[in-house]
């Protein structure tokens, strides 16, 4: 049987492109132009992986081998900013039941790697070159600060925070899931809302994003 070759989306300014796995969300990498963008994203293959095997979904080890440049899409002044912003046609289209519970146990997995890694890197991380970037409780609580704003793109309107001593995090989290679970008819959950299809993909990408940097930023060898 042919492999079948992974579909991606682009995400393109005139500074910095965005590259998106479209069937599985969080993995998306940016760059300076298209071909660093989809360097990168065949790059996080193996980083991605095991947040498949977390929600149980097989991911081939030649997945990132031939990528597939599905859709071109007009970034805007987010994307320049470092996020992806726009999106897809194909993330506007029907969801079978077995898709939507795809994307869930995909968001829900990102979610588990990003709290195994606030688990175990350090508080204090390394400085960029300028001294810049969060710590690792600071991170995290934007990270929740970030998602309470996601769910009201679907419907969501629940108070949660990453800081010390906040609560309601698994609620929202929970209240996220019961959205993104169901079959979907690929219109926004709500009026000037998202799809529960790029809304996986752009809380997907937060999570693992900053999990990442996380772990790229640990003082533990």
């Amino acid at each position: 049987m042919a492999k079948k070759p992974l579909a991606v989306v682009l995400e393109v300014t005139d500074r910095k492109v965005f590259a998106s796995a479209l069937e599985w969300p969080g993995w998306c990498r940016a760059g300076r132009d298209e071909h660093a963008a989809l360097d990168a994203l065949a790059g996080y293959a193996t980083r991605y992986a095991p947040v498949a095997g977390q929600a149980k979904i097989s991911f081939p080890a030649a997945v990132a081998d031939e990528l597939d440049v599905v859709e071109r899409l007009t970034g805007n002044t987010t994307t320049t900013f470092g996020a992806p912003a726009v999106a897809a046609a194909a993330e506007a289209v029907r969801l079978t039941p077995a898709r939507a519970r795809r994307q869930a146990s995909l968001v829900a997995a990102a979610w588990h790697y990003l709290d195994q890694t606030v688990a175990r890197v350090p508080q204090h991380l390394r400085k960029g070159p300028r001294g810049g970037g969060r710590d690792r409780d600071v991170m995290y609580a934007h990270v929740i600060d970030a998602e309470g704003a996601y769910a009201r793109k679907i419907g969501i309107r629940l108070k949660a925070s990453g800081a010390t001593g906040s609560g309601g995090v698994g609620e929202l989290r929970h209240a996220i899931l019961a959205v993104l679970g169901p079959p979907a008819d690929g219109g926004p959950v709500v009026e000037n809302g998202w799809t529960t299809a790029y809304a996986a993909r752009r809380i997907a990408w937060h999570a693992l994003d900053h999990a990442w940097e996380m772990e790229d930023r640990s003082t533990v060898d």
